[in-house]
């Protein structure tokens, strides 16, 4: 299979990925690439700041279209931080949730916030 490097500094053109649109631009990438049927390689080199609402862009909703195994073997993330590892791994099992069952957890949020 093909593998793709995707540099999320080049993409964003900035060493903070902060901007859920930023994220949608990598995600794009992506997504590009996996219906291509290639492997990607997601560098956060040089990246200094990184929050859960871009990383819920370019990395969590791929699980809206794609199985986790499919994901696994065809994306790899390299040069992430401890924190950014962490904070990815909370959006994955998070996006996971969510896509296996949207509305039990729309609902569920729903009523957590009394609405």
């Amino acid at each position: 299979m093909e593998k793709i490097n995707i540099s999320v500094v080049n993409v964003v053109g900035d060493i903070f990925c902060t901007e859920a649109a930023d994220g949608q631009k990598v995600f794009e990438l992506i997504d590009k690439a996996l219906k291509e049927n290639k492997a990607v390689n997601l560098s956060f080199v040089n990246v200094k700041m990184l929050t859960t609402a871009f990383l819920n862009t370019a990395v969590g909703q791929l699980y809206k279209d794609y199985s986790e195994e499919r994901i696994k073997s065809s994306l790899t993330v390299e040069q992430l931080t401890p924190s950014g590892s962490v904070s990815l791994k909370r959006v994955v099992d998070t996006a996971k949730l969510y896509y296996k069952n949207p509305g039990a957890m729309e609902q569920s949020i729903n009523e957590i916030l009394g609405e």
